[in-house]
């Protein structure tokens, strides 16, 4: 019953899986061991909500309780928190995106479809892919917990770097990598679902690149003193 509900999306019936959700449940229950053997390794107990997002989908639903639905949220919106190396949190950006063709999921890797989460470094370097969707989840929880209130320190870096918002082509320069990568992501799973012995996902849901996107926020870790 736990391996139902953690492979589970929420719109499942896990009793009438159909065969085109084999290979997506067969990566999910992949991960679900590696999960496991990567907590026991570290001595420490599982939880159900380890695994899963449903924590993640009832911090939403009090979130709207207390603050109103975010559909009416504008696009592009974003907030600096300080880098803590220790808990993950390098230098780079974590940018939240949505898919413009609902029909495209990345050989259905993507557990937030059509939302993608991607965090990179300022050098360019991904950090944590659109795949790493709780790990994601979990490094945006642990930068903002306990802040209700702009982090000053770091918003006058950020603010000193970008001239007050007025030069943000790194950012933009980083948003088109970010994107590229998920492109190389599809690319390397194309490959490899040619020989994995079931249906091909090559040449299929092609992303082409920026315009298969829109902005819906980003979260600077910013490098310096808080």
């Amino acid at each position: 019953m736990v391996i139902a509900d953690v492979t589970a999306t929420g719109d499942d019936n896990v009793l009438t899986a159909k065969s085109s959700e084999v290979a997506y449940r067969k990566e999910q229950l992949r991960r679900l061991q590696e999960e496991v053997i990567e907590l026991e390794d570290l001595k420490t107990g599982v939880s159900i909500t380890d695994l899963g997002l449903n924590d993640f989908r009832m911090d939403l639903i009090n979130y709207v309780k207390e603050h109103g639905d975010l559909e009416d949220a504008p696009k592009g919106m974003h907030a600096v928190v300080p880098a803590q190396p220790d808990l993950g949190l390098e230098p780079g950006v974590i940018f939240a995106l949505r898919n413009r063709n609902d029909g495209v999921n990345i050989n259905q890797q993507n557990r937030l479809h059509p939302y993608y989460l991607v965090y990179i470094a300022k050098d360019g370097e991904i950090i944590a892919n659109h795949t790493e969707a709780k790990k994601l989840l979990d490094l945006v929880r642990t930068s903002s917990k306990g802040q209700s209130e702009p982090v000053a320190a770091v918003c006058r870096l950020f603010n000193k770097e970008t001239g007050d918002g007025r030069n943000m082509k790194l950012y933009s320069d980083l948003l088109s990598a970010s994107i590229r990568s998920m492109i190389e992501v599809k690319e390397e799973k194309d490959i490899d679902s040619l020989f994995s012995g079931g249906r091909t996902t090559a040449l299929v849901n092609a992303i082409s690149g920026l315009d298969d996107f829109e902005l819906i926020a980003f979260l600077v870790v910013q490098e310096g003193k808080a």
